[in-house]
């Protein structure tokens, strides 16, 4: 049986691999995939204290949510990295320095 421990470690694990990728990686992409990978790992929390909530579903509504507004910020972040890419030729958020025209 699986246990609240075993989801706990396995969302712990994706929480600091996004954090990992967040922090090493020169790429937007690549940090907008770290953002989601914590995303996830809070997610997988939420679902797993919702699975010994047997009263209300709270941790199931919540992921619910998490998951639509995860969805609308991959969407809108995407967006801004095809603009950034179509004036700047490059993805590379150091590369970046001003914004302004």
């Amino acid at each position: 049986m699986i246990t609240l421990t075993d989801f706990l470690l396995v969302g712990a694990l994706l929480f600091c691999t996004g954090m990992y990728m967040i922090v090493s990686k020169r790429n937007s992409i690549q940090v907008l995939i770290g953002i989601e990978l914590m995303l996830n790992a809070a997610i997988l929390n939420l679902v797993a204290f919702g699975k010994y909530d047997k009263l209300n579903n709270g941790g199931q509504v919540f992921a619910l949510f998490a998951i639509v507004l995860a969805a609308a910020t991959t969407a809108v972040a995407l967006a801004i990295i095809l603009n950034v890419y179509r004036r700047y030729k490059t993805i590379d958020p150091d590369e970046i320095k001003n914004l302004r025209d």
